[in-house]
């Protein structure tokens, strides 16, 4: 973790390609995202993740067999596209990779491939086989919604701590 290049301010979009960023953006923590709804409240969302190397994609479904509706942080999204995403570990030192920017939003038919490679992170590709197999049917439509980083934070809690402990701002 010391390698983590702690001269690096917070915002520099260059923290993604260190052994901490690289790490947790491979890892099975679901991303969070932070976004403003409709009734003006905010909103966090835990969500699969594929890293394209340029974006953050999170796929979403807008129609299957299993879908009731279409999720209401599509509309909010299209009104304001400002997003917050943090993905941060449970064990100790904690590691946190925070990154902002602005919403896009494609529609697909069928599976998205994000979706599909994040199904394969997430339960491995024998489980994601049957699991992808079972929801790619007629009518399935996704909407990938993609975020191109702005501003990237990375806490370590060892060689990058908080402003508040003294560490990075």
């Amino acid at each position: 973790m010391g390698s983590d290049a702690p001269t690096l301010p917070q915002g520099d979009l260059a923290l993604l390609t260190t052994e901490t960023a690289r790490r947790l953006l491979a890892s099975r923590i679901p991303a969070r995202v932070a976004y403003v709804a409709l009734d003006g409240a905010p909103r966090i969302v835990p969500t699969w993740f594929h890293w394209t190397g340029e974006e953050l994609a999170m796929p979403t479904f807008l129609a299957a067999p299993h879908v009731r509706h279409p999720p209401g942080r599509l509309r909010a999204l299209r009104a304001d596209p400002r997003v917050a995403i943090t993905i941060d570990s449970d064990d100790w030192p904690p590691q946190v990779l925070t990154i902002r920017g602005r919403a896009t939003i494609a529609e697909v038919d069928g599976v998205a491939p994000e979706y599909a490679a994040a199904a394969r992170r997430y339960l491995g590709d024998d489980a994601a086989g049957a699991f992808l197999a079972d929801i790619e049917q007629p009518g399935t439509r996704m909407a990938v919604v993609a975020v191109r980083p702005e501003w990237v934070g990375l806490l370590d809690f060892e060689t990058r701590l908080p402003s508040a402990l003294g560490g990075v701002l």
